[in-house]
C-alpha cells in the first residue's frame, strides 16, 4: 500500500471498534486500542484514514480531481486513486475512467481467496466501460484509450493468474490435493476470461475497427490457458476452443501460430532432460506409458508414484548437471531398448 510521505510512522486514527482517537505505528501489521483493547488491522485502518482525509478535502473543479487521481495511480497508490475516482464517479456516473479504475484498484488489492470473484468483477466491468468509451471519447482518442484499458487488464489478469499459480504450484504431486488443483484451474480460467472478454467486447462494440487490440487480448488469454489445459478433464474441448480463437487472431494477424500446449500432466524428468514434451525421445516414452504401463495394475501404480515424486525432483534438481548426468544415460538406454522393440518415436497424442 502506498502511504503519503506526510504520514509519519505514528499516526492519529480512530479505533474502528470504540471510536476513540488513538495512535498507530504505520510500519506494523497489527496494533491494540489503548481504550477497548481490541486488535486493529493497521493497513485497513490506515486505508480508512486515508480515504476519509481525501474525502474531507475540497476541490475547485473536476480537472483537479482527475489530476490527483492520475497522480495517485502513477504512484501505485491504489487506495488514494480509488478514493479520488469514487468522488469523480459521484459527480459523473457516465465517466469511463472512474468506472474502470475503481474496479481495477480494488482488484489489485484482492486476497488470494478472492481471485476468481475479482476476475469476474473485472470481466463484467469491461461491458460497462466500453459503451461509455464509445459514447464519450473522441474518435481520435479511441485507440489510445483502448490500449490503456488493454495494458491495465493484461497486467491484472497476469497478476491474478500468477498469484493462483504460485499458491497452488506443484499441488498435483499429492493425490489428496485434487480439490486445490481444481481451485487453481478455476482461478486461472477466470483470469484468462478477462482477456477473452476484452477481445470479444472490443470486436463487438467497435465492429472490428480495433482488431489488433482484440488479437492482443486473445493471445494473452491463450498464453494463460495453455498453462492449465493439462489439468482439465475435457482437454479436447478446451483445445478446440483455443483453436477457434487462433482463427480469430489470424484474421487480424496472419503470422500468429498457436503456442505448444501440453495436454498430459507428466513426463517431468524426460521433458527436463530433453527440453520438450514434444520430441522423439519423449514421444517414445509416452507411448510406453500409455500402451504398456497403463495396461496393468502395477504399471498404473508406477505411473501414480512417478507423478507424485518427479515434479519435486525436477523443481529442485532439474537444472543441475548432476541430475542430467544421472538420468540422461538411463533414459537414453531405455529409449533405445524401447525403439529396438518396435516403440515408435513419431509424433504422438496422449491416450488421455
Amino acid at each position: 500500500m502506498y502511504i503519503n510521505k506526510a504520514i509519519m510512522s505514528l499516526v492519529n486514527v480512530k479505533c474502528p471498534n470504540c471510536g476513540e482517537s488513538i495512535q498507530l505505528d504505520s510500519e506494523t501489521s497489527e496494533g491494540l486500542c489503548s481504550y477497548c483493547g481490541c486488535k486493529i488491522n493497521v493497513e485497513e485502518t490506515l486505508s480508512i484514514f486515508l480515504q476519509n482525509t481525501i474525502k474531507s478535502e475540497s476541490y475547485d473543479d473536476l480537472n483537479n480531481l482527475y489530476e490527483k487521481a492520475r497522480q495517485a495511480q502513477e504512484n501505485n497508490d491504489e487506495i488514494g486513486a480509488e478514493t479520488y475516482y469514487e468522488i469523480i464517479h459521484e459527480l459523473n456516473k457516465n465517466d469511463w475512467e472512474s468506472t474502470f479504475y475503481i474496479t481495477y484498484n480494488k482488484a489489485l488489492r484482492c486476497k488470494d481467496e478472492e481471485i476468481q470473484k475479482t476476475a469476474f468483477s473485472i470481466s463484467d466491468c469491461i461491458n460497462l466501460v466500453l459503451p461509455l468509451i464509445k459514447s464519450n471519447v473522441k474518435e481520435e482518442e479511441l485507440q489510445g484509450v483502448l490500449y490503456e484499458i488493454y495494458a491495465r487488464l493484461k497486467k491484472i489478469s497476469f497478476i491474478l493468474f500468477n498469484r493462483a499459480r504460485k499458491k497452488y504450484e506443484n499441488i498435483e504431486v499429492a493425490h489428496n490435493q485434487w480439490g486445490s488443483l481444481q481451485i487453481y484451474v478455476h482461478y486461472a480460467s477466470a483470469s484468462s476470461l478477462i482477456m477473452l472478454n476484452l477481445g470479444n467486447s472490443v470486436e463487438i462494440y467497435f465492429k472490428g475497427k480495433f482488431g489488433d487490440i482484440s488479437a492482443l487480448a486473445w493471445k494473452d488469454a491463450i498464453d494463460i490457458q495453455k498453462e492449465y489445459v493439462k489439468y482439465l478433464e475435457k482437454k479436447e474441448e478446451a483445445i478446440k476452443n483455443i483453436e477457434n480463437y487462433v482463427q480469430k487472431i489470424q484474421k487480424y494477424d496472419p503470422t500468429y501460430r498457436r503456442p505448444e500446449i501440453e495436454t498430459k500432466n507428466g513426463c517431468y524428468i524426460a521433458t527436463s532432460i530433453y527440453g520438450s514434451y514434444n520430441c522423439p525421445q519423449v514421444w517414445t516414452l509416452r507411448r510406453f506409458r500409455d500402451d504398456t504401463l497403463d495396461a496393468s495394475w502395477l504399471g498404473r501404480c508406477f505411473i501414480r508414484i512417478y507423478y507424485a515424486i518427479s515434479p519435486t525432483l525436477v523443481k529442485w534438481f532439474g537444472e543441475s548437471a548432476i541430475f542430467k548426468g544421472m538420468f540422461t544415460p538411463i533414459l537414453d538406454n531405455m529409449i533405445k531398448s524401447l525403439k529396438d522393440n518396435g516403440v515408435s518415436d513419431k509424433p504422438y497424442n496422449d491416450k488421455y
